[in-house]
């Protein structure tokens, strides 16, 4: 059995055959709109057919379009590399060379307006991401050892940016990528610059920069990929684009917007002489200041040390050792008033004591007569009847006793 023709060696198709049906097949689509960037626009003399490529500034893909030659001469608009349009037109597949090609019946060149409104609702979708929110910036170094560079060749901006930067820091060194800064190569070529110094490890900060131009020149600089682009270097990228009133996107999502190439330089690079002031004005505020905090620490110190605790640290207790003596001649002088009184107390009861006693009693002649017992204890005669005849009787005086005989009563 025979296989159907094109599934088998035996039975395949001629090079005709695949190229009519992919003729056909492409002949079915319908006719579309197209918007994209001119990248190659070729007239050739005698021919009556415009060859354009138009590429897509935010993909690495272009398209092959052909339309009359009065299409592109007679548009309203000059039609130049770079131009972004809108055109109109319906597949086709040339089957003698086997290409793809949209053949164009209408050319619109993109209005400023309408770039303009294309260029905001990018903007508003990017805020929106948040690729614009300050929290992100990354810091600019204070003194940069490596500027990468990306600018166009042999450019103003190059110029200005290189002899502000060494003006201001001898030592600065530059990494420069030389690039197309307009029309439809710019962009590819810009991400290149940008992902090769961004993997440099002695790039400390990236420099975007181009002078003036028109919304058309300053195009690339808000292309969408050329914004995520910046957005994802890990190096602190500055944006110098144009002059002071231009606003491309990238500023937007760049850590640092500088007005002018100029003024980047002035920004990134601090300036030799004045930082070398600033510092000489630096050690003079501080060393003013050290001395003044020191004389007023002094003046303090001094003031303390004439307050009278500290001038005669010793002078209160002198003041008071004073009442101590005092109060000792005091307390010593109330003792001994106090003692000299008790001992004429003392005299005086001694006296009267003397005057009261039995001895002086016994002076003035008086006796005390005691009897003897047997048992030998003697006991006070109180009564006659206690000293019968021949009682033993014990007389004592003033100077002594004597033993006497009772020989009775009278």
């Amino acid at each position: 059995m025979t296989s159907a023709q094109g599934h088998s060696p035996e039975n395949p198709f001629p090079v005709r055959g695949v190229a009519i049906r992919v003729a056909g097949w492409i002949d079915k689509l319908g006719a579309v709109w197209v918007e994209g960037q001119i990248a190659q626009l070729t007239l050739r003399p005698n021919s009556s057919t415009a060859f354009i490529t138009l590429r897509d500034p935010a993909a690495d893909m272009s398209l092959s379009l052909t339309c009359p030659r009065d299409l592109v001469v007679n548009a309203p608009v000059k039609m130049t590399d770079g131009t972004q349009v809108i055109v109109y037109g319906k597949p086709n597949f040339y089957t003698g060379r086997g290409t793809f090609s949209l053949r164009v019946s209408e050319i619109r060149a993109v209005g400023i307006g309408e770039l303009l409104a294309r260029i905001e609702r990018l903007r508003r979708l990017l805020d929106t991401e948040g690729l614009f929110d300050p929290r992100l910036k990354r810091p600019i170094p204070f003194l940069p050892g490596t500027i990468g560079l990306i600018t166009g060749r042999a450019s103003a901006a190059e110029h200005d940016i290189v002899a502000v930067a060494t003006g201001r820091w001898p030592a600065v060194r530059f990494a420069v990528r030389n690039t197309v800064v307009q029309g439809p190569n710019a962009v590819p070529q810009i991400v290149d610059a940008l992902r090769d110094l961004d993997a440099d490890p002695d790039v400390d900060v990236i420099v975007l920069a181009r002078g003036g131009g028109s919304v058309e020149d300053l195009l690339p600089f808000s292309d969408e990929t050329l914004c995520r682009e910046i957005a994802a270097c890990t190096t602190p990228v500055v944006s110098a684009i144009g002059h002071e009133p231009d606003n491309p996107l990238c500023d937007l999502v760049a850590d640092l917007r500088a007005a002018t190439p100029t003024d980047a330089a002035k920004r990134i690079v601090p300036d030799t002489a004045a930082e070398q002031a600033l510092v000489t004005d630096l050690r003079r505020r501080s060393a003013r200041a050290l001395r003044n905090w020191v004389n007023r620490e002094a003046h303090t110190v001094a003031q303390l040390r004439s307050r009278p605790v500290l001038a005669r640290p010793l002078a209160a207790i002198d003041a008071r050792a004073e009442e101590i003596h005092r109060a000792r001649a005091a307390a010593r002088r109330d003792v001994k008033r106090l003692l000299a009184t008790e001992a004429d107390r003392v005299g005086h009861l001694t006296a009267r004591l003397t005057t009261l006693g039995p001895a002086a009693t016994l002076a003035r002649g008086y006796a005390v007569v005691q009897t003897i017992a047997t048992s030998g204890e003697p006991h006070v005669l109180h009564s006659v009847s206690d000293a019968p005849a021949g009682a033993r009787l014990r007389i004592r005086v003033t100077d002594g006793a004597v033993t006497a005989i009772s020989e009775g009563s009278e």
